[in-house]
């Protein structure tokens, strides 16, 4: 049965009413936002200690200079190269008897000015063994499955890779981006065991991020990742900070509900709101360090840093690690580079575009591959279980 727009099209209807009443409310938040963040008043080394005495029920992103200063688009180089990874999957399928997943990275090398070329790639991966299929604790107890967003983790990890293979390929004379989609953070580590998070991030992301730093310091090298239209609230968290009355906020003691805040004239505000205020095409936000808990934790020199960056009619938020941050010259080019590859791929840069498209799984291989594999068994008279569920849904019989 397909689904009832009829019945659909009256709740979309009322969401839509209600998203017009609170309209005028946001704009005001958004007002006193951006009141805060232009404030001579705010004293910045004050908003520092107090943002690191602050004990906060959400995120706050600590500063490196400032809160509002623009920084103009740089030139770009007369020649220069851009890498990019992106990478799809197929997950482990619990009711099929033959354990296994997928993962496919699409890689790009795109060169620019005098001698312009492009390299565009596939490589699929088939994982079935038992070390691969799960992460064992080092005494062999405990185990962790390799699925779900363990398998994206792992995912993210070979994107990096990738890049690594590419960046020591190159000649180094050329000034090079290298490109991720979505965030250089491995969220959610924090929820799996110590053995899990040691075989993704310390012996998986960390030393791909270790072998891109080391390539940095022979050539031109900068990395980076794109997030497009960004959620994040970590600045505007700052300036939750800002307006606290108490010299150390502390959240759940000072306002338990049903108390009002009195940083809640800042509610449903998000970061790109502020900086779509702020910048103007092309210009750059002050640096922000990210303040989750397995960066401070984990990630050492790769500390994550961010900006935001305008694209025409859209605010994007760009992550690199502190070596990067920490270097002017492989700060204006990432600026500069992404700013251009946006430019070339209509608002979302060409590369992360091409790598994507080597990548990406369709529905339809999802299919072809699943049966492969079911015929591939059936031809070597290998007994092929599968659930009831799977029988079902694969068995038309209405």
């Amino acid at each position: 049965m397909s689904l009832d727009l009829t019945t659909v099209a009256a709740q979309v209807i009322n969401m839509i009413s209600g998203l017009k009443d609170k309209r005028a409310e946001q704009d005001k938040h958004l007002q006193n936002a951006l009141e805060t963040i232009n404030s001579p008043a705010i004293d910045l080394e004050d908003l520092k200690k107090k943002i690191k005495a602050a004990k906060t029920t959400w995120l706050v992103a600590d500063i490196v200079d400032g809160l509002n200063k623009c920084y103009p688009l740089p030139p770009l180089p007369p020649d220069f190269t851009v890498i990019a990874a992106d990478g799809s999957h197929i997950d482990v399928d619990r009711h099929q008897s033959t354990h296994c997943y997928l993962i496919n990275i699409g890689s790009v090398v795109l060169t620019y000015g005098s001698k312009p070329d492009a390299l565009l790639s596939s490589a699929p991966r088939l994982y079935s063994d038992d070390k691969d299929l799960i992460i064992s604790s080092p005494d062999g107890r405990r185990e962790q499955a390799v699925e779900g967003n363990i398998l994206g983790a792992k995912r993210s990890v070979e994107e990096c890779k990738s890049l690594v293979a590419l960046a020591a390929s190159l000649p180094p004379q050329n000034p090079t981006l290298a490109l991720l989609d979505g965030t250089l953070i491995l969220w959610g580590l924090e929820a799996y065991p110590d053995f899990v998070t040691d075989a993704l991030l310390m012996n998986g992301m960390l030393k791909c991020l270790d072998a891109l730093k080391k390539l940095s310091k022979d050539r031109p090298l900068a990395l980076a990742s794109y997030i497009s239209y960004p959620r994040s609230t970590d600045v505007l968290n700052v300036l939750r900070v800002a307006v606290c009355p108490n010299d150390v906020p502390d959240c759940d003691k000072q306002c338990p509900p049903p108390k009002e805040r009195e940083c809640a004239g800042l509610n449903d505000v998000r970061d790109r709101d502020i900086f779509i205020n702020l910048l103007g095409d092309g210009e750059r936000s002050e640096l922000f360090i990210s303040p989750s808990k397995i960066v401070k934790d984990y990630y050492g020199d790769h500390k994550v840093h961010f900006f935001y960056l305008r694209v025409g009619d859209e605010i994007a938020r760009v992550e690199i690690p502190q070596w990067a941050a920490e270097n002017k010259d492989l700060l204006n080019l990432t600026h500069s580079l992404i700013f251009d590859q946006c430019q070339r791929g209509q608002g979302y840069p060409v590369a992360l575009s091409e790598a994507h498209e080597q990548a990406v799984v369709t529905g339809a291989d999802r299919e072809n591959f699943r049966e492969l594999v079911e015929s591939t068994l059936t031809e070597e008279h290998i007994p092929s279980a599968a659930s009831g569920k799977s029988l079902s849904k694969r068995t038309r019989w209405v």
